[in-house]
C-alpha cells in the first residue's frame, strides 16, 4: 500500500484552492514549486494544511470525487472553502505534516469554527474598518483593514502588537513583516479575526475588534440581518 502526502493550498483568488498528492519526499520541493511558480495561471499558492496517509492515490481520487461539481476543468483547482477540505482530511487515519505546530484536532476544531462563521461573512460589506487604540484591551493597536472580494487586508502602516511566547500562530501572521511594532506590508487574510490576530498577536473575536467608519462593531452588521 503506497503512502504518500495528500496536501491542500489557498491561492490569491478566494475561494479557489488546489488538492493534490505528492510522495512524502518530495513535499517541500512540490510545495516550493507552486508557492514560486503558481499552477494553471493562478498564482498566489501557499501551503495551507497537508498529511501523509496511506493508500493516498485512492484516497486523492476519493476526494475529487466528493468534490468533483466543484473542480475546474482540466486542473487540480476547486471552488471550496479551504477549511471544510482541512475538517476532511484532517477526519484521515494519518500523520499531519503541515503545519508542523498543530495537531489534527486543532486544525479540525479551527476548520469546523471558521466555517461556521464564514456563514455570516458575507454580510461585511467592502469597505474600510479600524482597530481603536483607545479601546481597553487594545493595548495600543491600531489597524485599518480593508474588505473586498471576501478577502480581509490588514494595511501596511498597521501598529502591532507582539507576544513573546513561543505559541501557535496562523500563516497570516507567522509571515507578516512586523519591524518595531509597524506591519510593512500589507497582509490578505480570509476572516476578519485572522485579520485581528495579525495586529493583535492573539485570538480574538473579529465581530468585536474591528469598527465601521461610524465606531459600530462588525457584530452590528451580523445583527441587523437578522
Amino acid at each position: 500500500m503506497s503512502r504518500g502526502i495528500i496536501y491542500v493550498m489557498t491561492t490569491v483568488v478566494p475561494g479557489l484552492v488546489k488538492i493534490g498528492k505528492t510522495g512524502c519526499q518530495n513535499f517541500e520541493s512540490r510545495m516550493y514549486g507552486l508557492e514560486r511558480n503558481g499552477y494553471f495561471n493562478v498564482v498566489g499558492l501557499k501551503r495551507h494544511f497537508a498529511i501523509e496517509v496511506d493508500d493516498y492515490d485512492a484516497k486523492e481520487e476519493l476526494l475529487d470525487e466528493i468534490f468533483s461539481k466543484s473542480r475546474v476543468p482540466g486542473s487540480e483547482l476547486f471552488a471550496l472553502d479551504v477549511n471544510l477540505v482541512v475538517q476532511l482530511l484532517s477526519s484521515l487515519d494519518g500523520t499531519k505534516v503541515y503545519p508542523k505546530d498543530e495537531s489534527k484536532e486543532d486544525a479540525f476544531d479551527q476548520a469546523t469554527e471558521q466555517r461556521a462563521a464564514s456563514s455570516d461573512w458575507s454580510c461585511i460589506p467592502d469597505g474600510t474598518y479600524h482597530m481603536d487604540p483607545h479601546v481597553k484591551g487594545m493595548h495600543g493597536a491600531s489597524a485599518t483593514m480593508v474588505a473586498s472580494g471576501g478577502s480581509f487586508v490588514v494595511k501596511a502602516g498597521s501598529v502591532c502588537l507582539t507576544d513573546p511566547s513561543d505559541k501557535w500562530r496562523p500563516e497570516a501572521r507567522k509571515t507578516a513583516l512586523i519591524e518595531n511594532g509597524v506591519l510593512r506590508h500589507d497582509v490578505t487574510c480570509r476572516a476578519p479575526s485572522t485579520a485581528g490576530w495579525v495586529v493583535l498577536d492573539r485570538s480574538n473575536n473579529g465581530w468585536k475588534v474591528w469598527r465601521t467608519e461610524d465606531g459600530r462593531y462588525l457584530d452590528s452588521l451580523r445583527e441587523s440581518n437578522d
